[in-house]
C-alpha cells in the first residue's frame, strides 16, 4: 500500500459557520492539493461555472450508504462481462468523464490537471472497466479521504459499465472498512437512485464525515477482476 502524501495546511478557511442556505456556498480559492483535500474534509467539492471556481455543499447530499447498493439480476450478469482495474488509467477515466459530447460536461482542463495531481499524490483514485478487447468502456473517479470516497464523475461507453465500476468500488470499500464508509455522490439523480443512492441533509452529512475522514487510509492496490 502507498499512503497518500501528507499535505501542508491549506491557505483557505472552509468552515461552515457563514455558509448561505444554498447548495453553492463559496467562490474563489484555488485547486491546490491541500485546498482540495481540506475542502472534502469539510464537506465541499469544486465545480466551475461560467469560468468561476465555485464550491458546493448541497443542502440535500446524495450518498450511497453501506449495504444499500442495489444490484439487479442484469447488473450482476454485467459484472461478469467486464474486466475491472483500479488506478491503472486515471487519466483515461477523467478524459472519458470530461468528454465534451456528454450532456452537462463540466470538467475543464484545469480540473483534470488538479485531480491528476491529486492522483499522483495518492489521494484520487479511479475504477476502470474494460471489455473483452481491453478497451476502456467505463469507469469512475473520486477522492478518498480516510473512509470517505467522494465520487466526482463516472462515464460509460458500454451498457452498465459505469454501474459495474460502482459495484466494484463498493466491494473494495466493504472488503477493508466493513460498514464504516460512505460514498458521496454529490447529488441524487433518478439514475443513481435506482442503484441505492439516497439523500442526507447537509447537517447530517457534515456530522457523519468527521470520523470517516479521520480514519486511516484504505489500501487501493486492488487486484484486477473479471
Amino acid at each position: 500500500m502507498t499512503a497518500p502524501v501528507p499535505l501542508p495546511p491549506p491557505g483557505w478557511d472552509f468552515a461552515s459557520a457563514h455558509w448561505p442556505d444554498d447548495d453553492c456556498v463559496a467562490a474563489g480559492a484555488d485547486l491546490e492539493p491541500s485546498t482540495l483535500v481540506d475542502a472534502y474534509r469539510n464537506g465541499l467539492f469544486p465545480m466551475p461555472d461560467a469560468g468561476q471556481l465555485l464550491w458546493w455543499c448541497p443542502l440535500e447530499r446524495g450518498v450511497l450508504e453501506p449495504g444499500r447498493i442495489r444490484i439487479s439480476r442484469s447488473l450482476r450478469a454485467s459484472t461478469r462481462r467486464f474486466t475491472v482495474t483500479v488506478d491503472q488509467d486515471f487519466e483515461g477515466v477523467v478524459a472519458g468523464c470530461a468528454d465534451p459530447r456528454r450532456p452537462g460536461a463540466w470538467i475543464a482542463p484545469s480540473i483534470a490537471r488538479a485531480y491528476q495531481r491529486l492522483h499522483e499524490l495518492g489521494w484520487a483514485h479511479s475504477i476502470e472497466v474494460r471489455d473483452d478487447d481491453g478497451a476502456l468502456v467505463g469507469g469512475l473517479y473520486g477522492v478518498a479521504v480516510g473512509h470517505l470516497f467522494a465520487g466526482e464523475s463516472m462515464f460509460h461507453r458500454a451498457r452498465d459499465a459505469s454501474k459495474v465500476a460502482l459495484v466494484r468500488l463498493v466491494e473494495l470499500l466493504e472488503s477493508q472498512a466493513g460498514s464504516d464508509y460512505l460514498v458521496d455522490t454529490q447529488w441524487q439523480t433518478p439514475h443513481l437512485a435506482t442503484l441505492g443512492v439516497s439523500t442526507m441533509t447537509r447537517e447530517a452529512y457534515l456530522h457523519r464525515i468527521g470520523p470517516l475522514t479521520a480514519a486511516p487510509p484504505l489500501d487501493w492496490t486492488f487486484s484486477t477482476t473479471g
